[in-house]
């Protein structure tokens, strides 16, 4: 897939799917914007892939620091492609009677107000330019109840709902909004929920994750015509059929 010219902002891109995903599109030719709190660590993946990234520190869950965010990748590169709604959050884990209130408050923050906060900020440059891709990392917890994740399902349902509503608002205007729903995957979050050790999920071994280089290849699809059908859905990369697809085993 290639994507010279594309210009792409991905929010979590400290680690796990946001690390993978800005290595993947720079190395399919994108000029990658990484955003995350963690300054000195997007700061030093930036200098690994080279002149075709920046790095910008934020916390997504301040609105006017995504703004600034995408204000300045459009200052550096002329234009904004493809926004990746990535950024996300799941501790403290814990069952809602014993939920820490500015806690639980805190994951909202991010994983709901955090894609919103993105798809604002965005919004007003692609309709500019008449076209643009906000992709959102999903989850099956968007779709039924996990113990112990009363703020992470939540979060995703929510996140899930502006997916469709940007589609339903601005596909018209040339906006392509899709969701992907990754399963699980190998990534530092996964650490905290085996440690966590409350729910089916954390009982799975690492060698049932996939790996993070996998939903980059799919978000680097989902970017492009080819995944239209999906427009204000949902893919799921648990499905054999996406897989074979994206030539996944």
């Amino acid at each position: 897939m290639d994507m010279t010219g594309k210009v792409v902002v991905i929010t979590g891109a400290s680690r796990g799917i946001g690390e993978a995903a800005a290595r993947a599109f720079a190395d399919a030719g994108a000029k990658v914007a990484l955003v995350a709190r963690s300054g000195d660590r997007i700061a030093q993946i930036a200098g690994e892939i080279g002149p075709g990234a920046i790095a910008i520190p934020c916390d997504v869950s301040r609105y006017w620091e995504m703004e600034a965010a995408i204000n300045a990748t459009v200052a550096e590169f002329g234009r904004l492609d493809v926004l990746i709604a990535n950024a996300g959050a799941i501790e403290p884990i814990s069952h809602m009677a014993e939920a820490d209130p500015e806690a639980w408050g805190k994951i909202i923050d991010i994983n709901l107000k955090g894609v919103f906060h993105g798809m604002r900020a965005a919004l007003p440059v692609m309709l500019e330019q008449g076209e643009g891709a906000i992709l959102s990392i999903s989850s099956g917890a968007a779709h039924g109840p996990v113990e112990g994740w009363s703020h992470y399902c939540s979060s995703k349902a929510g996140a899930h709902m502006l997916n469709q509503m940007l589609h339903k608002e601005y596909a018209e205007a040339g906006i392509r909004a899709i969701g992907l729903s990754p399963g699980t995957v190998a990534t530092e979050m996964q650490r905290e929920i085996k440690a966590s050790g409350i729910n089916p999920v954390s009982q799975l071994q690492w060698e049932d994750h996939i790996p993070p280089e996998w939903v980059a290849k799919c978000l680097m699809w989902m970017a492009t015509p080819d995944a239209d059908e999906w427009l204000g859905k949902e893919i799921s990369l648990r499905q054999p059929e996406i897989r074979d697809r994206l030539g996944l085993t």
